[in-house]
Order: C-alpha cells, then sequence, then structure tokens
C-alpha cells in the first residue's frame, strides 16, 4: 500500500492562506476536494436547520412558554440569538480557514484541553444525539399515518430510524457530491414543506378568524428556569447555522461563500419560522402543540382535509434530508480531531477512491445508533442542547480572545465588540439558569464533559503508555490502513501554542 501523507502550510496564522482551488491529489498528497460552492454551502445551512426541529420543537417551545405570546417571541429570540451567533462565526470561519468549526476555533483560541471536550461532547452526545433524533423524527412521521388512533410501536420506530442513518451514512461514503446534490434537492423540499404549513395556517386563519391570537398572554410562564428550557427547544430547531465551518477547506472561495452563505440563509430561516409558527398557531390551541409527538401531522389533520397524508410525506423527506447533510459535517469534525491527535489515528484515514472520510462516518453511524436506545426526543433534546450551548458561547469567547492575544491576524470580516459580548452574556444566561428545572439532563451533560479530563490526560497526554496497549492500538490500525490512507496532517506551531 501506498504511504501518503500530507503537509500542512506552516504560515502562522498572521499570513496564512488558502487557495480557491486545492486539488484532490498532488504528487503524493491527499485531501478533501474544494467542491462546495455557494448554493451548496446555503443547502448545507438550510439543510441541517430545516431538518427535523421546526416539525417537534414547537411542542417543548409551547410546553414550557405556556402562551400564543411568549411562545412567538421565545421563536424570535431564538432566531435573532442564531443570528448573531453567524455573524461571530463568520469572523472565526475567515480568519481561520480551515475544517473543524468549533473545535478548531477552540483549539486555536484556548488550547489543546478545551477543543477535545469539545470533540469528546460532540462525539458523546449532541452529534449523536442529533442523528438520532433526525432519524426518530423521519421513522415517527413515516410510521404515524399507519397508525392513526394511537401511539407509534416503539420497536417499529428505533428499527427504521437506524436502518435510514445507516443507509445515510453509506451515502456520504460513497460520494460527497452525491450527498451535495441530495441536499440542494431536499432542501427545496424542506422550504416547500414549510411554506405548505405558512399557507395553509394562512388560508385557515382567514376563513375561521383570529380567535385563537385574542389573548396571547394567557397562561404565559414567568419562570426564568422554564423560559430558559423553552428557548432550548427553540434553539435546536436553529441549530446547524455554524456546521458550514466545519467544512471550510472543502469550500470554494470561503472567504466568499462562507459569509455570503450565513447572511442569506439565517434571515431567511427566522422568517420562515417565526410564520409557521404562526400557521401553528392559528389553527392548533396550546393544548393541541402540548399533547401531540407529531406537530405537523396534527396540524395536517385539521387543515388539509383530505390532503392531509401530504404532511407526514414531506416532513419524513426533510428529515432525512437533515441527516444526510448532518451526518456529513459533523464527521469532518471527528476526522480534524483525529488529524491532530485527540481521537485515534485511523478515523484521520480517507478512501483513496472516494475521497471521502468513511472511517469517521462509521464511527459516528455506530455512536448515533447507541442513541437509539431512548426514543424521548424531548429529553434528548435539552440534554444536547444545553451541551452545545455552551461550548459555543465558549467558540464566540474565541473571538474576543483572539482579538486581544492576536490582534493583527488577517481578519477578512471583523464584527462589532457588541455582538459577540451580547451574545456570550445571553448564553451564560440560559445555560445557567435550566439547572434547577432539568437537573438530570444538566448533570449528565456536566457528568460527561468532567469525564474527558482524565480521559485526555490518559490518552493524549501520556506518551509512555504500556507496551501491549500500544501494540493493539498498532494492530488496529494496520488493519484499517488495507482500506484507507491516512490523511493525518503535520501540525502547525500555532495549533500548539
Amino acid at each position: 500500500m501506498k504511504e501518503i501523507t500530507i503537509k500542512m502550510n506552516t504560515a502562522t496564522p498572521e499570513n496564512a492562506k488558502i487557495t480557491d482551488s486545492i486539488p484532490e491529489e498532488t504528487g503524493d498528497r491527499v485531501r478533501l476536494k474544494k467542491q462546495l460552492g455557494l448554493l451548496e454551502g446555503v443547502a448545507i445551512i438550510l439543510g441541517i436547520i430545516f431538518g427535523s426541529g421546526i416539525f417537534i420543537s414547537p411542542t417543548g417551545v409551547m410546553i414550557h412558554a405556556g402562551s400564543v405570546g411568549v411562545s412567538l417571541t421565545v421563536w424570535i429570540m431564538c432566531g435573532m440569538l442564531s443570528m448573531i451567533g453567524a455573524l461571530c462565526y463568520a469572523e472565526l470561519g475567515t480568519s481561520i480557514p480551515r475544517s473543524g468549526g468549533d473545535y478548531t476555533y477552540l483549539f486555536e483560541g484556548f488550547g489543546p484541553l478545551p477543543a477535545f471536550l469539545y470533540l469528546w461532547d460532540a462525539m458523546l452526545v449532541f452529534v449523536p444525539t442529533t442523528n438520532a433524533i433526525m432519524g426518530l423524527t423521519f421513522a415517527n412521521y413515516v410510521i404515524k399515518p399507519f397508525f392513526p388512533e394511537c401511539d407509534n410501536p416503539e420497536q417499529a420506530v428505533r428499527l427504521l430510524a437506524a436502518a435510514v442513518i445507516c443507509f445515510i451514512t453509506f451515502i456520504n461514503c460513497w460520494n460527497v457530491k452525491a450527498t451535495t446534490k441530495v441536499q440542494n434537492v431536499f432542501m427545496f423540499t424542506k422550504i416547500s414543506a414549510l411554506v405548505l404549513i405558512i399557507v395553509c395556517g394562512g388560508v385557515y386563519m382567514y376563513s375561521n378568524g383570529f380567535s385563537k391570537f385574542m389573548n396571547p398572554w394567557q397562561g404565559s410562564v414567568t419562570d426564568p428556569g422554564r423560559l430558559a428550557v423553552s428557548v432550548y427547544s427553540g434553539i435546536y430547531s436553529y441549530s446547524g447555522w455554524n456546521y458550514l465551518n466545519f467544512m471550510t477547506e472543502e469550500l470554494k472561495n470561503p472567504y466568499v461563500n462562507l459569509p455570503r452563505a450565513i447572511y442569506i440563509s439565517m434571515p431567511l430561516v427566522t422568517i420562515i419560522y417565526v410564520l409557521a409558527n404562526v400557521a401553528y398557531l392559528a389553527v392548533l390551541t396550546p393544548h393541541d402543540m402540548e399533547t401531540t409527538k407529531a406537530i405537523a401531522v396534527t396540524f395536517g389533520h385539521f387543515a388539509m382535509g383530505s390532503f392531509e397524508w401530504i404532511m407526514p410525506l414531506m416532513v419524513a423527506l426533510s428529515a432525512f434530508g437533515g441527516l444526510c447533510v448532518h451526518i456529513m459535517t459533523s464527521s469532518r469534525m471527528c476526522f480534524v480531531g483525529a488529524r491532530y491527535g485527540h481521537f485515534p489515528t485511523f478515523l484521520s484515514y480517507i478512501n483513496v477512491e472516494r475521497y471521502t472520510p468513511t472511517p469517521s462516518l462509521v464511527f459516528l453511524n455506530i455512536l448515533s445508533l447507541l442513541m437509539l436506545f431512548t426514543s424521548d426526543v424531548e429529553m434528548l433534546i435539552t440534554y444536547s442542547s444545553i451541551v452545545e450551548a455552551f461550548f459555543t458561547m465558549l467558540s464566540v469567547s474565541s473571538v474576543l480572545w483572539n482579538r486581544w492575544k492576536r490582534p493583527n491576524i488577517n481578519r477578512p470580516i471583523k464584527v462589532s465588540l457588541w455582538i459577540p459580548i451580547t451574545y456570550v452574556i445571553l448564553s451564560l444566561f440560559l445555560i445557567v439558569l435550566p439547572c434547577y428545572v432539568k437537573p438530570f439532563e444538566v448533570g449528565m451533560g456536566v457528568g460527561i464533559t468532567v469525564l474527558g479530563i482524565p480521559v485526555y490526560y490518559l490518552c493524549v497526554v501520556w506518551k509512555t503508555k504500556p507496551v501491549w496497549f500500544q501494540n493493539s492500538l498498532k494492530h488496529v490500525t494496520f488493519t484499517i490502513q488495507k482500506l484507507f490512507v491516512s490523511a493525518k496532517e503535520e501540525k502547525s506551531e500555532d495549533i500548539w501554542e
């Protein structure tokens, strides 16, 4: 087998450049291809955000908001918070133009331990959990028409979710371009499903009046902790605005296309989400929203008459497309972490024929299947959102840190300081307030994060491991090398500072 390695540009961050077109193979080099343009960038962001959240999160928002007025306020606030965060990530993505997203930014800003803990939590908590949620959403909406008067059988839901996760992992292993083409198609399917909800809700409201909006604040929840949990349900629907940053190295002209994709996507998402929730609230009562497990199906039953079968079909397709792009982008984070020595080396290998990080994809597939042992979607959302929000806050705070410690690096986009400061303050409140409302979910997130500290020192820092352990790891690595070629890059000095 031909030994292939990559040498990373060893320029310091102040003068580092990325070319617009890096070939996938040059002499003895193998890289991920730069084959994603502006349309694919927008499709990736919209594909993840429109995946499944808007078809399940309104229930969680309403449960903890209590009223129509508070619910809509939460959705608007979540959209504004996401747009503020996206602006910060535009600066991070163009000043540190490498794949890995939050992992890379934490590495650059705060060193290897916070980056490892993010990767640890991402791989054990919110990446496989999000895959499981999307798979369960797909399965629930596919199966629901067969059980209209009762709950879906849990085993059938889990098996179908597992099957679709494995199938999409195979597609991502097969070809990146095929995945993005599928995503482009499903992006328009997702937008069509939401437009259909908005139109049907508007027609229903025109025919039946505005009675459900007459007392919008009746039943409002005032407990700060419950309101914070409500915000987390809304934030989950918006999650994904930072995932294009995981694939910066595969993006054509990232200095231009990354911020443009963000600026196009986020206002569009916020407008569509608020209008979709107005449509839901025009048709369904707060009690209906709190008790349903498939809100779009319930909405279709009341608003679409004999055409209600269209809604579960379109939601299932939306969840399928969102899962497809989420698996693609999150695998790059695992790939980059292994490339810098924080995960086993074989996870940084690339299939030499397909130019896809197949070991990372298979690894995440296994973790996602393990998450299917529970089908409580609301618990999974709260559990993953709190942990992810903490690390997103740290990533945004690295904007402030880099402005202080590295003021002279090239910043094609430079946001005003009040933007990251506002995001960090709001996120801090949202992280602290749910502690007494959801102690189990918060405790699990903190426990898993703290557990990563001894793992870091044992597996990464400790270099004189027993011979038997090193031989076992070499055996596993050698076995995988029969299928894949290493894409592990030499680390530039600034990475480890």
